[in-house]
């Protein structure tokens, strides 16, 4: 294979914050970035080399695009998996059209878990009356059903607490297929992120724990609060799961790690992931330049991480009261700021983050949430 060395032009379909920092990236590299979105002023294509707007079922104006690009690759998996098989007989494809039909669809994805004996929580496809009917003797409630495909932050999902109510959720999420797992008692989320170059090299970014709200991930801090044997398995699973996906890229796992340790593979991202942004400012090589250097070819950079970090995500929520107040913020010197150039702030839409650097992870949660109140717009009229 040929590397894509700087001056070359890498193609992104999606064009959101992910897409974004890829493009950042990526021009300070030297690469030019062309990127292919729905929507217009989209956050990557606001600071793309070019951008196309189009939708992804518009296959003239698609391969247009990849023709003026030397690889593609993907910012998010809703990303239809039958046009990069597509796009694969033509141009340089990374992650691969095989790896998003795995990942697209939630029943496919467990079974490929459950088949290559990768731990994970009990679950049972539901496609009908009949299925729903016999899914409580297979899963413990309470549960979660979740759409088979295209759901994210909690979207197509529906916790479900008696067996009782199964159909009543069933009917609400739109009597579509679907998967019902388990939820499990958890002490901790965790994620992996990990890079798979092209012949198989790995690079694997610090351990990282994240807290969750309504399902959006709120924060993340490295590195995580666990023993050194609970790290060191944890980056063995995701080593072993990229390379039975014979991946390239980026991949992100999220874990559950359960009260005797045990841990589980709850979801898997083919792409850059929220929960690494805190490598883009505290590593060494950032999850953005990681995932170019991958898919053109070039030799994987140092993972490590330079300073312990907060990851605090911005949703449209703390713009319900007027601008935030971002001198309160930008006041902390240890503060690395992204925002990303969305039009509309809407409830609990991902708008930015900020990097708390902090000598102490624990504490440093504490002073992220502090500085998030700091945020909020005083009422009008007071002193």
């Amino acid at each position: 294979m040929t590397r894509i060395l700087p001056g070359g032009t890498v193609g992104i379909l999606g064009g959101g914050q992910l897409g974004r920092m890829l493009a950042f990236e990526g021009r300070r590299m030297g690469y030019r970035i062309g990127v292919l979105n729905p929507v217009e002023n989209c956050p990557a294509g606001q600071v793309a080399d070019f951008f196309v707007q189009s939708a992804f079922t518009d296959s003239q104006r698609v391969f247009d695009f990849v023709s003026q690009v030397d690889v593609v690759t993907v910012e998010t998996e809703l990303v239809p998996w039958r046009l990069l098989a597509d796009i694969e007989m033509v141009k340089a494809t990374r992650p691969s059209s095989c790896v998003l039909a795995l990942v697209q669809d939630r029943l496919v994805q467990r079974k490929f878990l459950q088949d290559h004996r990768f731990p994970q929580t009990p679950f049972v496809s539901i496609k009908d009356v009949t299925s729903l009917e016999s899914a409580a003797q297979h899963v413990a409630f309470p549960a979660v059903l979740k759409a088979r495909q295209s759901g994210y932050d909690g979207k197509g999902q529906i916790r479900v607490a008696i067996p009782d109510h199964l159909v009543e959720a069933w009917r609400e999420l739109g009597e579509v297929p679907s998967v019902l797992e388990a939820m499990v008692p958890f002490k901790l989320e965790l994620s992996v992120v990990l890079a798979r170059s092209l012949h198989g090299e790995t690079q694997v970014f610090p351990l990282a724990e994240n807290v969750h709200r309504q399902n959006v991930l709120h924060t993340t801090r490295v590195p995580a609060q666990v023993s050194e044997h609970v790290r060191l398995r944890a980056e063995a699973l995701v080593v072993s799961l990229a390379e039975a996906f014979d991946y390239c890229g980026i991949m992100t796992v999220e874990l559950f790690l359960l009260e005797d340790d045990t841990l589980l593979v709850n979801e898997v991202a083919p792409r850059p992931h929220n929960s690494g942004h805190f490598t883009y400012g505290a590593c060494v090589t950032s999850q953005f330049e990681q995932h170019l250097r991958a898919i053109c070819g070039l030799p994987l950079g140092d993972s490590s991480l330079m300073h312990p970090v907060v990851m605090m995500n911005l949703l449209g929520d703390l713009w319900q009261k007027g601008p935030p107040r971002w001198d309160h913020l930008l006041a902390n010197p240890q503060v690395k700021l992204h925002l990303y150039g969305k039009d509309h702030a809407g409830p609990r839409r991902k708008m930015g983050h900020f990097l708390l650097l902090t000598d102490n992870p624990t504490s440093g949660l504490h002073m992220a949430e502090n500085l998030l109140i700091s945020l909020i717009p005083e009422p009008a009229g007071s002193v």
